[in-house]
């Protein structure tokens, strides 16, 4: 009962579930559809397990990361109340890890490389590149810096499919397609980090309170904008062009016409239009065009 409770609070498995089945199907799919070969049920499993576990370990990883200041803002979370005990997700961290690297070998033993330069990524993000105190004094250098994980995460997705196949996917579609999963990355934690003034915290950091608002919004709202970008570009490489460019600038407008109304716009409007976003973005540029080709 205590660990679902847990994932309720900290790792909603459903919530979570749907996005990463549309981010790694994505991945397969449109990497299948830039080498003209069928995929199998095969890349599209590892993808999901792999990929679901990776987020499963970040949420981990920010346990140990920020068990500190939780303690001292935040004594309602699970782990600092006492609900589990940080060396118990130490162990499921474990596990997954050991899951990921059986279904990797399974798969294909190559893809060990791309996991391993994964996990040594999500190391560093851990132990926030051996400069803490800098990197937090450096908002967008922290942002973009661990972002960085959202394009090896699918890089690692995408080569379930080219890797076993033997076939090089093209370089410059898959480029467009991982930048595109960057910026989304980013989205997605402004989208998360954005409050109005009676919902601040203290000790708990968004970009609603660094920024303003106002400019947070502004910011969200341009990096969708850069994501719509590139995933249009990645859909020219697909020949979906047209009907991901309509999907796609019609939710701009929306996420637009959010961000004008901040002052009226609640916390979790910018978060359900990220993850609404996130939601039709992949699934434009993965699933839906390998159905119809």
């Amino acid at each position: 009962m205590r660990w679902w409770t847990y994932q309720k609070e900290r790792f909603p498995i459903f919530q979570h579930g749907l996005l990463v089945m549309a981010f790694s199907s994505s991945a397969v799919a449109f990497s299948s559809l830039l080498c003209g070969i069928t995929p199998g049920w095969q890349a599209f499993l590892v993808a999901f397990i792999t990929v679901f576990l990776f987020f499963l370990q970040l949420r981990i990883a920010d346990e140990f990361k920020d068990a500190e200041e939780d303690a001292k803002f935040r004594p309602y979370r699970a782990v600092p109340r006492g609900l589990v005990k940080l060396r118990e997700l130490g162990y499921v961290f474990v596990i997954a890890a050991l899951v990921q690297l059986g279904l990797t070998l399974w798969l294909d033993s190559r893809l060990l490389y791309l996991l391993l330069i994964t996990w040594g990524y999500l190391a560093l993000m851990s132990v926030e590149f051996f400069a803490r105190d800098w990197l937090k004094a450096r908002h967008i250098t922290y942002l973009w810096t661990h972002m960085m994980i959202m394009p090896l995460v699918d890089l690692f997705a995408t080569s379930c499919l080219w890797l076993p196949a033997n076939v090089v996917p093209d370089k410059l579609g898959l480029s467009f397609f991982l930048i595109a999963s960057f910026f989304n990355g980013i989205v997605i934690e402004i989208g998360r980090k954005l409050r109005q003034p009676e919902g601040e915290q203290e000790g708990v950091p968004t970009y609603s309170k660094l920024w303003g608002l106002r400019k947070a919004s502004v910011v969200w709202t341009c990096c969708i904008s850069i994501t719509a970008v590139f995933a249009i570009l990645s859909a020219r490489h697909i020949g979906f062009m047209l009907p991901v460019s309509c999907l796609l600038l019609t939710l701009v407008v929306w996420a637009f016409m959010t961000a004008r109304n901040f002052h009226a716009t609640s916390s979790k409007h910018f978060e359900l239009i990220s993850g609404l976003w996130t939601l039709v973005l992949y699934l434009s540029l993965g699933l839906t065009p390998l159905i119809f080709s």
